[in-house]
């Protein structure tokens, strides 16, 4: 037999549910998100600043309405899994469309060399975002 004619082997491989594959992006999403306010912490005067209250977070509602704002991607997690599959798609489509425009607007208007790091996230959660909504769009349908 000649080298020619041997295939490779090929690696065993196996369809992933829409579910888990929404909420396995929603996860990442989610870690994009916490490294970014982490790594925002080396940014220089962003400690000092944290401590004088001089933040965009300044005031309870805007805390309150940040946490709001991030539970929800939290929630999507195990909404994605959990919830029936009409439920799951449509809140897919509509919070991946919501989280896409909020992550566009934050890299376009984060430009700032010390941002770098954070508008680089910013693109790369908004394309998490956009395949989440692909993926709910396209669910597959039962025949």
């Amino acid at each position: 037999m000649s080298v020619q004619n041997v295939k490779p082997a090929s690696l065993e491989d196996f369809k992933i549910n829409t579910k888990i594959k929404l909420s396995a992006l929603w996860t990442s999403v989610m870690f994009c998100y916490i490294y970014g306010d982490y790594f925002s912490l080396y940014v220089p005067n962003k400690v000092a600043d944290f401590i004088s209250g001089q933040t965009l977070l300044d005031s309870p509602i805007k805390l309150f309405s940040a946490s709001v704002l991030m539970v929800i991607p939290s929630l999507m997690i195990f909404i994605s899994v959990a919830a029936k599959p009409k439920v799951s798609r449509l809140l897919n489509i509509l919070f991946g469309i919501i989280y896409t425009a909020i992550m566009l607007l934050i890299a376009f208007t984060s430009i700032a060399p010390w941002w770098s790091f954070y508008v680089f996230l910013a693109i790369v959660e908004s394309i998490l975002t956009a395949v989440i909504v692909w993926i709910a769009v396209k669910w597959p349908k039962v025949v």
